[in-house]
């Protein structure tokens, strides 16, 4: 079968969902045709996602969020703004009509959206025969017997229409979860593992003399400088986005930046003692299949929800600052992650894809 893919490019975690999509249709003899990505205002397509996916990349201008003043930290409303002026909407309207171009060209049997937002906005105006399979894990929040994200704060009333509105007239939508639970076919809803790349589950974690952090946000350097100055015989590398900083940015003997790139962001895991982050989904699954202990540093209510729901099966704890003292702290507790069973959830993941995307 030929498939299609659209990926929102916000973050890590969407992209490298692809990239592990991708690599196991090809093992079953199925085919990529093209992947659409939404480009961020504030993110750059990581170097890496071009060099996995060996197959055309169209990028087009999709939806961006604002940060605050202190760079960690969603503005609601400059992001309303930002996405509603009349010059955003005439490009986004380019976009929903460059997808839909796309779709005609290369006649895929199935298109997959990465939680992508437009491709829903493009159903309302074009009709499209083709089935439609959307991934994320933020579609648990459609599911009746999921227990996080029940407030009816403003907040998760924006992510649950973000979830809406990007699952617009899917086919079938594939939940990605901690653990399994059970169909709810009133949503066309089907609850997935974690999609987590060959390479990763290859790896033989051990545990190393460092601690590796995540920082999507830069906003959250100076937490983590201010803590290093006060603990400087810990040893750190993290990993953060900053578009003008060198590949490795050596603070001095014992803290070092780098650059998002995937290959050496996985090679760190596996040899850290632990793990902090600000909570997206997908790092955080390959820390857990590492067994590494993780502390979780939620900045919006999406990554709250990923964070309560890692924390409520054992498999780190939250804060809401980069204090690593905690994270230390939790390291020398006694865990009650129960590490095989998630191992098994994890490698169950190709047979249930295929399964799921060609039945059609």
């Amino acid at each position: 079968m030929r498939f299609l893919f659209i990926v929102q490019g916000e973050g890590r975690g969407h992209l490298t969902q692809a990239i592990s999509l991708a690599e196991m249709l090809g093992r079953h003899g199925h085919e990529v045709v093209e992947v659409l990505v939404g480009k961020s205002r504030s993110r750059e397509m990581p170097t890496f996602f071009g060099e996995r996916m060996h197959m055309p990349i169209r990028v087009y201008e999709a939806p961006s969020f604002i940060f605050k003043k202190d760079k960690k930290h969603i503005d609601k409303v400059k992001t309303f703004i930002y996405n509603t002026t009349l010059p955003k909407l005439n490009k986004f309207g380019k976009s929903i009509e460059m997808i839909h171009q796309r779709i005609k060209i290369t006649n895929p049997d199935v298109v997959v959206n990465f939680y992508e937002i437009l491709p829903g906005f493009m159903h309302l105006r074009f009709k499209i025969d083709i089935p439609f399979v959307n991934i994320g894990h933020q579609y648990l929040l459609r599911h009746p017997d999921y227990p996080f994200g029940r407030d009816d704060s403003q907040n998760l009333m924006i992510l649950k229409l973000h979830a809406f509105l990007s699952g617009i007239s899917a086919t079938k939508i594939l939940a990605l979860s901690f653990y399994p639970m059970k169909e709810f076919p009133r949503e066309k809803l089907v609850v997935m593992p974690p999609l987590l790349r060959r390479e990763v589950l290859g790896l033989h974690p051990v545990e190393g003399d460092y601690i590796l952090g995540y920082m999507l946000n830069q906003g959250y350097f100076n937490e983590v400088r201010e803590w290093h100055d006060s603990h400087p015989d810990v040893k750190l590398h993290f990993f953060w986005d900053k578009k003008d900083a060198p590949e490795e940015l050596a603070i001095d003997g014992t803290l070092t930046l780098h650059r998002i790139n995937d290959e050496k962001f996985l090679h760190y895991m596996e040899k850290c003692c632990g793990y902090i982050t600000t909570a997206g989904f997908e790092s955080v699954c390959e820390a857990l299949f590492m067994n590494k202990h993780v502390m979780l540093i939620p900045s919006h209510i999406e990554q709250e929800i990923n964070a309560a729901d890692a924390a409520s099966i054992g498999g780190g704890i939250v804060g809401d600052r980069f204090d690593l003292s905690l994270l230390l702290s939790y390291m020398r507790e006694k865990r009650r992650f129960d590490h095989e069973s998630f191992r098994k959830w994890v490698f169950s993941a190709e047979e249930l894809f295929i399964k799921e995307l060609t039945a059609f």
